[in-house]
């Protein structure tokens, strides 16, 4: 057998250990440890130094010693690590163990007295990784028995709803820092309370100034009737917002300050003030036209037509 297997499977054993312990120690994301810490780097190089300087010292001593042998003794050891792998002692050893197996040369203690036509049986024992295996699987059984069908512990509906949940937190995380994909295309009316109340919180941030905190105008336009310059609907107002309104006046642009998908909660906001009629509120612009949604005037015919 070739002698550098030993060293070589030892080293990336102990070494794998480190790398494997640093990476679960340390929590850093998709990114691997050594490359986000120079320091872990540099430490897991000197571990490696440290295993080389171990096995040349092995080495050494193993060296010495054979040459302080007899040339019997070293023809001996030589004659055993001339033999392959499946012939070493300590393989044979380790095989022995696993199967609790006896030389063949031992069979006769293992022979049955059943005889058929010149044919016998051995009566060789289970191995042990078997029986093993075999008691394990047992005390798995018993203690999830008692674990789920006594105790009572969670169900597979409970433990779906769980890991549900946490793909959802990590859903919401990966979207704050994804790409946002938004646009005029695809956005759609929220409606939903807690949607509001975050567009409710950008507007009173970034809007009040110019169009008041009920929207009723100020420089801006009033928001809470049916008169728009650009537009009404969902379409429209995240567009105004988004890309600004008219050239060389109107409101600025709001994308590179507030992301696409928080604009959409902002339009929806300011159109569920529609007919909120705040006091004092501004009169329409005079460029303003009223808008209506397509379709909207089909919905009040077929309405008042049953």
């Amino acid at each position: 057998m070739n002698k550098s297997i030993i060293p070589i499977l030892r080293i990336s054993f102990f070494f794998g250990l480190a790398v494997g312990g640093t990476e679960y120690m340390l929590d850093t994301g998709s990114m691997p440890a050594f490359i986000k810490f120079p320091m872990v780097t540099l430490s897991l190089l000197v571990f490696f130094v440290i295993l080389l300087c171990i096995e040349m010292l092995f080495k050494s001593l193993n060296t010495i010693k054979y040459l302080m042998l007899s040339p019997e003794e070293r023809a001996k050891i030589d004659a055993l690590e001339a033999l392959p792998l499946t012939q070493q002692p300590f393989f044979k050893k380790i095989m022995r163990w696993l199967t609790k197996s006896k030389p063949i040369a031992n069979e006769g203690e293992l022979m049955l007295d059943h005889n058929y036509d010149g044919i016998k049986e051995l009566d060789n024992e289970l191995p042990p990784w078997w029986v093993y295996s075999f008691y394990i699987t047992i005390v798995f059984g018993l203690i999830y028995i008692v674990r789920f069908h006594v105790v009572g512990d969670y169900t597979q509906t409970q433990e779906f709803n769980t890991e549900m949940a946490i793909a959802q937190k990590e859903v919401e995380e990966y979207l704050k820092t994804a790409p946002d994909l938004m646009d005029k295309e695809k956005v759609t009316l929220l409606t939903e309370a807690k949607d509001l109340a975050e567009g409710k919180a950008l507007y009173q941030t970034n809007c009040v100034a110019c169009h008041r905190a009920d929207a009723g105008g100020q420089i801006g336009p009033n928001l809470t009737d049916n008169y728009w310059i650009l537009g009404g609907g969902i379409k429209n107002v995240f567009n105004t917002v988004m890309e600004g309104g008219r050239d060389g006046k109107g409101m600025v642009a709001w994308k590179a300050v507030i992301k696409p998908t928080e604009i959409q909660k902002v339009a929806s906001y300011v159109l569920s003030l529609q007919g909120s009629n705040p006091k004092d509120a501004k009169a329409a612009e005079p460029e303003a036209k009223v808008y209506e949604e397509a379709g909207a005037a089909d919905t009040k015919v077929a309405a008042l037509n049953p």
